[in-house]
């Protein structure tokens, strides 16, 4: 069953429906469901599909010739000589009905055949912008596609009539994957996951989280064992370096010298890694809501929760996981630290749902940067951490979420009262939220009840 991408497929069906030529260029990291969207997306059409393979060009030309001679029923023909010729083929064939035509994983194509950017270009000018031609481009490589087909120096530049950049699920989407679970157990499968499709198909919302975990990720026969780690052998040719960076941020490193000391890979080389890595979009360097992006505050952070989970607790004990060791590995390793990993992803779901909340004009004002804070407080002479920090015109909103099995009490309230004075006290309007996995005790609601400046959300919220 096809779950989510439905403000996506409504865009890419509006620009067909407008019978015009069109260009448009998908991208999104690997296993974000790209290739899953189109082909939904192609169902009932007059289309090509077309998947491009690490190959030779010509070997390529040759598999899009039958694809090609297929959908028109042609035969005993050899194949296209040249791409122009195939392009000018399909061009022919859409001048007067709607045809789509999709190039996944465009990259491969690109790099084995140097000239077909500039050829798509010639094309398009001169042959195919006056067709009823829907072109979809697509690729994973990310960096590539934002360069080589959508930056300024690409023949492609102003070739593409729109552009999509495929991003994983959010919580609300990542929750349809298990209808039988209850909410804890839904925002505990996504802080595993995560919200890439492919991972969330995996788990089966009729197993407990924890049988999940053992059969689904444990278990060296199953499909995300070694994920992570095949996912960057295809991407990268040093996957160990990458591996010692990755782990090291999982174990706590978060700055360019801690992450060198904990891999012991020189700065010159980590700072490499590190930005292919950003490419890659599973690390992310983040910086405290309102900095400057020159900021030397800014810390590294794996930004795939799968990959979080399977550095922190697969990768350093993968030799007792070879040694099928699985229940030791759960009850010793994962259990004890679950509820805190879930408390981490927990802040990333409460910063989603208040900009839903923005969205849905629930909130007394708008605003247009949120994440968290951290810093120096100045009355306390210490370094202080603010789990939501949104920044509006009208003012901002300052936040805490806790993942406990107890209710938020007053303590928590009037302790984000005192560091809100303390760090932002020249802020004309702030309001206060609490998010709680086990609700708020009477003190709060009556605080809440005769103070406009505080929001509550629990988990019947989500």
């Amino acid at each position: 069953m096809f779950i989510g991408r439905k403000n996506e497929l409504a865009t890419l069906e509006d620009l067909y429906t407008e019978d015009v030529f069109q260009c448009v260029i998908i991208y999104g990291r690997r296993r974000v469901g790209k290739t899953t969207m189109l082909s939904e997306f192609c169902k009932s059409k007059n289309h090509i599909f077309f998947s491009a393979q690490e190959t030779t060009s010509s070997a390529m030309l040759k598999d899009f010739s039958k694809k090609v001679y297929n959908k028109f029923k042609i035969k005993n023909l050899p194949s296209f000589e040249s791409w122009e010729q195939a392009l000018l083929f399909i061009g022919e064939k859409a001048k007067e009905e709607r045809l789509l035509v999709v190039f996944d994983e465009f990259p491969y194509l690109a790099r084995a055949d140097k000239a077909i950017k500039s050829l798509l270009q010639n094309t398009i000018d001169h042959a195919l912008k006056d067709t009823k031609l829907f072109l979809a481009i697509c690729g994973s490589q990310v960096s590539f596609m934002e360069k080589e087909v959508l930056g300024y120096n690409s023949p492609l530049y102003g070739r593409r009539t729109a552009q999509m950049r495929i991003e994983p699920f959010t919580f609300a989407e990542s929750k349809l994957f298990f209808p039988n679970y209850n909410i804890i157990q839904q925002i505990e499968a996504y802080s595993i996951l995560g919200g890439i499709p492919l991972y969330l198909e995996q788990f089966d919302d009729k197993r407990s989280i924890e049988k999940n975990i053992l059969e689904k990720i444990l278990k060296k026969q199953s499909y995300l064992y070694e994920e992570p780690k095949n996912l960057l052998k295809q991407e990268l040719r040093e996957p160990m370096n990458y591996n010692a960076i990755i782990e090291a941020i999982a174990s706590g490193a978060s700055n360019m010298n801690t992450i060198i000391g904990k891999s012991k890979i020189s700065s010159e080389h980590c700072s490499r890694y590190l930005n292919t890595l950003q490419e890659l979009l599973l690390i992310s360097r983040e910086l405290p809501v309102g900095e400057p992006v020159t900021s030397r505050k800014g810390i590294y952070k794996i930004k795939d929760s799968f990959f979080y989970f399977w550095y922190k607790f697969l990768f350093p004990n993968i030799s007792d996981l070879e040694l099928g060791m699985i229940e030791e590995i759960m009850d010793e390793e994962i259990l004890p630290q679950l509820s805190a990993f879930v408390g981490h992803v927990f802040e990333d779901v409460c910063q989603q749902h208040l900009i839903n909340e923005m969205k849905n004009h629930n909130l007394p004002y708008r605003f247009s940067h949120i994440g968290h804070w951290w810093g120096n407080n100045p009355i306390e002479k210490k370094q202080d951490e603010i789990d939501i920090y949104a920044i509006g015109k009208k003012g901002i909103y300052l936040g805490e979420c806790k993942w406990r099995n107890e209710p938020i009490d007053m303590d928590i309230l009037q302790n984000l009262l005192r560091r809100s004075q303390q760090i932002f006290p020249h802020a004309n309007t702030v309001t206060y939220v609490l998010y709680s996995k086990s609700g708020f005790t009477s003190s709060v609601k009556e605080y809440s009840h005769s103070n406009n400046n505080l929001l509550l959300y629990d988990l019947t919220s989500f």
